[in-house]
């Protein structure tokens, strides 16, 4: 069998687009919610991309996890392509789909705590589990107020985009990124 790096390269890549996203919406508010369309749509594909590749790789060694990693990542995919097509109708959408993409992409990452900290460890378990609780949290906020989400998308936005984007980052130097 072929040993490969410990390192996960799409993991990295999604962690260092989620980072850079984040600080370039703080940096630049002005054109930050016409923008973020855009680039919340590349990011969401992206990251669908990711979590259905992760579904394919752990599908046959476990059970209900798998699944919902592939509902979340065709669920990305099909946000990002939606805001890709239609950037108008997507900043009014963004209200709406941002929320849902916060809350599938925990479930996602929760669903597969017990692998994290069976290969990274503790600190990376503890560290995704309230990185996505609190997820879920401002997903479920922003999805019951969505004039709540409008005013407050930027922050919250930023913030937890770069939280994914160094768990992103993190995962991916970690054991995480090895076959075993």
């Amino acid at each position: 069998m072929r040993r490969r790096s410990s390192f996960g390269w799409l993991e990295l890549a999604i962690g260092i687009l989620l980072i850079v996203l984040g600080v370039w919406a703080f940096l630049e508010p002005d054109r930050a919610l016409s923008s973020m369309v855009i680039a919340f749509g590349l990011a969401a594909i992206a990251m669908g991309v990711a979590d259905i590749l992760l579904y394919i790789q752990v599908e046959r060694f476990t059970g209900l996890g798998p699944v919902l990693s592939l509902v979340a990542g065709i669920m990305s995919v099909m946000s990002g392509i939606m805001l890709l097509a239609y950037p108008k109708a997507g900043t009014l959408a963004l209200a709406l789909l941002f929320p849902i993409w916060f809350i599938a992409h925990c479930i996602s990452r929760l669903s597969h705590l017990h692998h994290i900290r069976f290969i990274a460890g503790s600190g990376m378990y503890t560290f995704t589990l309230v990185i996505n609780i609190i997820g879920l949290m401002l997903g479920f906020l922003m999805l019951l107020s969505p004039l709540f989400t409008l005013a407050a998308l930027r922050w919250f936005s930023c913030i937890y985009l770069i939280l994914l984007g160094i768990d992103g980052v993190v995962m991916a130097v970690s054991r995480m990124g090895m076959r075993r």
